[in-house]
């Protein structure tokens, strides 16, 4: 392979990260609306977000509780949580830094920019009131620089390490939220979530910007059992499990030396492709999305055993966030 292992690491924590702050975005912005959407007494609140980022320990270490401004502040702008947004656009832009000379310049332009647009806006994204006009402009930027790079930039080795790396990140993403938002329904021992339990399905689609999807392909009401089956097994939503998982695979079979990583991919998409998420109970779900997420850290791991060398910081960094 002619890409040297640190260049092919950079970009594919470069990608990871940009994937990062985009998702984290979202989540925030669709859990402010969700609150909004429902009556006050049933309202979920917002430690579900600490949970779905798995940041339970350094959160609570913190700040004393869950509330909304702390739960923000945390996601948005706390340095020392490797996931918030502006630790992952910070990280995002050291990665690009270091191969500006391999992607191209406007992309590095517009990542640069991204990262000091952050910093300067931050004030107004921890405010409630131009808090959505902050994350919608870190989402669209992070897409224009997807755009830049997928239309500049050549698809050879280094893009197809980008592509895994944004891929791997997009299926953790996609388990997490499908894991805290059903949990959070069968952990509601007096049912008062049950009637809108329809709006919290929806809130998980449109965590993943899948609600039109979802009813285009589906062409049903939002129900668990639709949106379990849309979101882990689609083959044509670039969002949905399955998609990622094949995305992953196809940019592996153009990589050398990539047999044991496949090998190690192959189970998990045999598992997907034979699974019924429509017919499991709650418990069920859970252990299966457990099971999901550690085949991807296994796939990570021989990612990073074969091509980059798994002592690296950024290795470290993204286990801090699991």
């Amino acid at each position: 392979m002619a890409m040297l292992s640190r260049v092919a690491e950079h970009l594919y924590w470069m990608a990871r990260y940009l994937e990062r702050a985009e998702s984290t975005a979202r989540l925030v912005s669709v859990n402010g609306s969700l609150i909004l959407d429902l009556p006050k007494h049933v309202r979920p609140g917002w430690a579900s977000l600490i949970a779905i980022t798995g940041s339970d320990e350094l959160f609570y270490k913190k700040y004393p509780d869950a509330a909304e401004g702390h739960v923000v502040k945390f996601m948005l702008a706390d340095e020392e949580n490797p996931g918030s947004i502006l630790s992952s656009i910070r990280a995002a832009r050291e990665n690009a830094r270091t191969v500006r000379d391999i992607i191209p310049r406007e992309a590095w332009e517009q990542i640069n920019d991204l990262n000091l647009k952050a910093r300067s806006h931050l004030s107004g994204g921890l405010s409630p009131k131009w808090r959505y006009a902050f994350l919608n402009e870190v989402v669209l930027s992070i897409q224009m620089i997807s755009g830049v790079l997928a239309g500049g930039m050549s698809h050879d080795d280094g893009f197809e390490f980008m592509t895994i790396g944004c891929h791997l990140e997009r299926a953790d993403m996609t388990t997490r939220i499908i894991d805290v938002r059903s949990s959070s329904l069968s952990q509601d021992p007096s049912d008062v979530l049950k009637p809108f339990e329809n709006i919290l399905w929806m809130s998980v689609l449109k965590s993943l910007t899948a609600y039109q999807m979802y009813r285009r392909h589906m062409q049903a009401a939002v129900r668990r059992e639709a949106v379990l089956k849309f979101l882990l097994q689609d083959s044509e939503f670039p969002r949905a499990f399955y998609y990622c998982l094949c995305t992953v695979r196809n940019c592996l079979s153009r990589l050398p030396r990539s047999a044991a990583i496949l090998d190690a991919l192959l189970p998990l998409k045999r598992q997907i492709d034979e699974a019924k998420p429509e017919e499991l109970s709650q418990e069920e779900l859970m252990l299966f999305i457990d099971e999901l997420q550690i085949k991807l850290g296994e796939i990570h791991d021989a990612l990073a055993k074969t091509y980059f060398g798994a002592e690296s910081a950024e290795t470290t960094q993204s286990q801090a966030q699991g």
